[in-house]
């Protein structure tokens, strides 16, 4: 956003914001979607080309135990994958963050990673 690479950005799932955070959501335009306020498909009907950047840090750590910053009250992997398919618009690329190998208990993560 500060480089003017993207002229919309979407954070979904969100649990946690300090007040820096806030702020640079504020000064670049960026919608905040949190916990609270899902389920949210209506809000991902877009129309431009989409690159979706999936923070697995968004999964409650009882679904993913393979992330490095565990927070409780996270999505489930079905509503993680619910919403990615409400998405509209066309993707034309993804990544995924915030995977921690060592934290991943029986590999539960990497496969439900793989679904999405």
């Amino acid at each position: 956003m500060e480089e003017r690479c993207a002229k919309r950005l979407i954070q979904l799932g969100i649990r946690t914001n300090n007040a820096h955070q806030r702020g640079q959501a504020v000064r670049f335009g960026v919608e905040v979607i949190e916990m609270s306020n899902l389920p949210a498909p209506e809000r991902l009907k877009l129309s431009r080309p989409i690159y979706i950047s999936f923070d697995v840090d968004v999964l409650d750590p009882a679904f993913a135990p393979g992330i490095s910053h565990r927070e409780p009250g996270g999505m489930s992997v079905r509503e993680a994958i619910s919403h990615l398919y409400a998405i509209s618009g066309k993707i034309v690329g993804a990544d995924l963050v915030e995977f921690n190998p060592k934290q991943d208990v029986a590999g539960l993560l990497q496969r439900s990673a793989a679904s999405c």
